[in-house]
């Protein structure tokens, strides 16, 4: 009997309308996966995996096939759907929901550290005049360049190096710029060639970039970007999952981070009109996991107990090796690692931060979808990391999105109503994270939702279809009960995390001089909201410093200084990681920080 052949899967043209983009999407495939296979953005905070509604779009024409169906009463409601929970059946012309698709505004860049670092780059320029050849004087030019740099303790050429030098010696004149890093030359190019450094923080969500004058140290250019990694999933569990499936994978993974940082070298560049191939050193910081994905490191340990990471030392790399177009013999210097899920940006944040947290007892920490805490007392460091979701940045919310124009960015409540504050006073489509931490807070003001995180009923605000409540913060904007236990999970493992590091410590909550809150979310939120829901611990507000991208700050720092690289190094391997679910009565701790406090201000 002849073996059966399978019909090839059939596949249809698909045009989001609204974005002037189009895909072909197989019938095997749901929409949302086209999507991100053609680079087309859409955001999906799970990943594609069906348990946020952050992808939605409507079928203008064609049919498809619904993966989850909804119940009948809700698709008449909503001619949304899922992108990720759709395969198409016909052609198909669509529209994506506004804040699925909505440019982001806040990616953020700056930080507060020091006023000033003392340049101590890892690449220094020698300007050297070589005598060229003679018949009596045959050396060979890399002989011959190496001798001029003897002083400097140059020994040996980067390949690619070698291969320019000839071109370059000669149509130098014989004199030119020696670009020494060690005991290596790196590069050699005409006197006069500029020396630039790049340093990125490459966050989950958020990609930040900064272009020094290696020389001088002096910042010419930053720009924040988002992380293509995003329509992978917003946290972090999501694209370890999806990198282990297979080494493809895993590949797609690492080629978006070198994307994102490409693209940052291109764009920071362009403003001040240089080529990359002027860029002779990197430096990279980033969580553990982004860290492993850069780098096309093994990732499965990553998210399996006990969440131990392949490499913890800080690493010097030649830029290439890691797939970046930058000059052909530069390394990039990648920070350490603390932990399993406390990274090199975590690192860097607590080089950025040491001015103030050096003298009293601080907590540190960078609240995301993984929030990293560190205790400073007594000379020693210990930290944890408190898996916090994407909640606060509008991951897995019902209305959630980015902070782009059109997010709801503040709620308030005035004289009885709720009041909210739109990015771009555009008309509200969604509810970033800062909106997100403070409608929950105003809620529980106005007595909509009471200190278990129940949504009452009986007020105008509330909604109640098919026993699903909800408060209507603008039209089309509803936060549900789901959103309000998501904000109750997240506040939670933060809160708790502060709480066990003082227990282990042996302090109260008002032994604390400072609290730093460093990363973009940190820079927006409310710190009243925060305290009010109990995320925060109620400290006089004086005790609360804000300070943007520590992390972005701490790399630049580590790539202007050598000097500081070292101390980065010193300071991961000073931090005491503790995995928080290891500590005696973890469990009990997060359950009693569920409920919302009312404990406001001290």
């Amino acid at each position: 009997m002849p073996a059966q052949v399978e019909a090839p899967a059939r596949s249809f043209r698909v045009r989001f309308a609204n974005l002037d983009r189009e895909t072909i999407c197989s019938e095997s495939e749901t929409i949302f996966h086209a999507a991100r296979r053609a680079a087309i953005r859409i955001v999906g905070a799970c990943g594609g995996r069906g348990v946020c509604g952050t992808c939605m779009v409507r079928v203008v024409s064609g049919d498809i096939e619904s993966l989850q169906p909804e119940p009948a009463q809700a698709a008449q409601r909503s001619p949304w759907v899922r992108a990720c929970q759709a395969r198409p059946l016909t052609e198909l012309v669509l529209e994506a929901a506004p804040r699925s698709v909505a440019t982001i505004v806040r990616a953020e860049v700056d930080g507060q550290g020091p006023q000033r670092v003392r340049p101590a780059p890892a690449v220094t320029v020698h300007q050297v005049a070589l005598a060229p050849p003679t018949l009596s004087d045959v050396r060979a030019d890399a002989d011959r360049l190496l001798d001029a740099l003897a002083d400097c303790g140059a020994k040996r050429l980067d390949l690619q190096a070698l291969r320019e030098l000839p071109g370059v010696l000669r149509g130098s004149g014989w004199q030119v710029q020696a670009l020494v890093r060690g005991d290596e030359v790196i590069g050699v190019t005409p006197v006069g060639a500029r020396c630039l450094g790049l340093a990125v923080d490459l966050g989950t969500t958020n990609c930040a970039g900064f272009l020094l004058d290696l020389e001088t140290g002096t910042r010419l250019a930053s720009l924040g970007i988002e992380n293509p990694q995003v329509g992978y999933g917003a946290d972090l569990v999501s694209r370890l999952n999806y990198a282990i499936r297979s080494p493809e994978a895993s590949a797609e993974l690492r080629r978006a981070a070198v994307t994102a940082i490409t693209e940052l070298a291109r764009d920071l560049c362009e403003a001040v009109s240089a080529g990359a191939d002027e860029i002779v050193d990197v430096a990279v910081c980033g969580n553990t996991a982004m860290h492993h994905l850069l780098l096309g490191l093994p990732v499965r340990q990553l998210g399996r107990v006990p969440f131990v990471p392949a490499v913890q030392e800080a690493l010097d790399l030649k830029a290439r090796d890691v797939g970046l177009t930058v000059a052909p013999g530069a390394y990039v210097h990648v920070l350490p690692n603390i932990g399993g899920f406390v990274g090199a940006d975590h690192a860097a944040t607590l080089l950025a931060t040491e001015d103030r947290w050096k003298l009293g007892t601080t907590i540190v920490m960078d609240i995301g979808t993984n929030t990293e805490i560190s205790l400073i007392h007594a000379g020693e460091i210990t930290t944890v990391s408190c898996p916090s979701g994407p909640a606060f940045e509008g991951g897995h919310i019902g209305a959630g999105m980015r902070a782009a124009e059109g997010a709801i960015e503040r709620v308030s409540v005035e004289d009885g109503r709720l009041e909210v504050q739109v990015i771009g006073e555009a008309e509200p489509v969604g509810l970033c994270g800062s909106g997100v931490l403070d409608a929950a807070a105003a809620l529980l003001k106005a007595g909509l939702v009471n200190q278990g995180g129940t949504v009452l009923r009986g007020h105008p605000y509330v909604q109640e279809e098919d026993g699903r409540r909800s408060v209507m913060l603008a039209p089309d904007v509803a936060f549900t009960q789901g959103d309000v236990r998501a904000v109750q999970l997240a506040k939670a493992a933060i809160r708790c995390g502060i709480d066990l590091l003082l227990r282990e410590a042996g302090l109260a909550e008002a032994a604390l001089d400072q609290v730093v809150i460093a990363g973009a979310f940190g820079t927006y939120i409310n710190i009243e909201s925060a305290v009010a829901i109990g995320m925060l611990p109620p400290l006089p507000l004086e005790r609360f410093a804000q300070v943007g991208n520590a992390a972005g700050v701490g790399v630049a720092m580590a790539l202007a200084s050598t000097t500081l690289r070292e101390r980065a190094q010193r300071l991961a391997a000073q931090c005491r990681y503790i995995e928080l679910g290891s500590l005696p009565g973890f469990e009990k701790a997060f359950l009693g920080r569920l409920p919302f406090s009312e404990r406001g201000r001290r």
